[in-house]
């Protein structure tokens, strides 16, 4: 008498095993493509910190060869950009930088889409910066002005303009989300960078040790 053979199971899989591969397969490039985007938004912050760094300790070098004053501090005879800064023009200033800053790509922004680069001081625009500068910010106290950072604000919902921009505490100033999304960078008189989410942008205002924080926005 022959054993009885077991009956065998068809080989090929079936529709619910091949649509659990299908779903793994696209929940494993949805983590990859979210890491991808999360690699490049925190390497982009990561470059607008370090060239905010850069350009502070271009201030101080500058500075230190000036008395320990920074170009808004000095007037135009005498080799400073206080005229020009106080009118909103923050070009002049970052073009007397030149030696000290050495090359202008630290001037845009890794996520600023809307500005170019060039390779030129002399040739330098608004077009070319992504970072404002505080006029008043004549030396590094008190510490925690602002003297530079990115300068993409909104006031009341709308991008400001180019030029000079009065701020207060208790101004509805915003970053709009076109680089950092609701944060950005601000570089202080004592040469630190800061992180600062739309949530503490109007309580840093309040801590620089001074009423009003007047930025030349290019």
């Amino acid at each position: 008498m022959q054993p009885r053979l077991s009956p065998q199971r068809d080989a090929a899989m079936t529709l619910f095993e091949v649509g659990v591969i299908i779903a793994i397969v696209a929940l494993l490039g949805a983590l990859l493509l979210s890491w991808l985007v999360n690699s490049r938004i925190n390497e982009a912050r990561f470059g607008c910190v370090n060239n905010l760094k850069q350009v502070g300790l271009a201030f101080r070098i500058w500075a230190g060869d000036n008395g320990d004053i920074n170009p808004m501090g000095i007037s135009l005879t005498n080799g400073g950009s206080l005229e020009m800064v106080i009118t909103g023009n923050v070009v002049r200033t970052f073009q007397l930088m030149s030696n000290e800053l050495s090359t202008t790509k630290i001037l845009v922004c890794p996520m600023d889409l809307a500005r170019t680069n060039t390779s030129d001081f002399a040739t330098l625009a608004n077009t070319n910066l992504s970072y404002f500068v505080g006029v008043d910010v004549t030396n590094d106290l008190p510490p925690q002005q602002i003297l530079s950072g990115d300068a993409n604000f909104a006031l009341g919902g709308r991008p400001v303009a180019p030029g000079l921009l009065n701020l207060a505490s208790n101004s509805p100033v915003r970053w709009t989300p076109t680089r950092h999304g609701l944060a950005g960078s601000l570089g202080l008189a004592d040469g630190s960078v800061q992180q600062i989410t739309n949530r503490s942008l109007p309580r840093m205002l309040g801590s620089t040790g001074v009423e009003t924080n007047r930025l030349a926005i290019p």
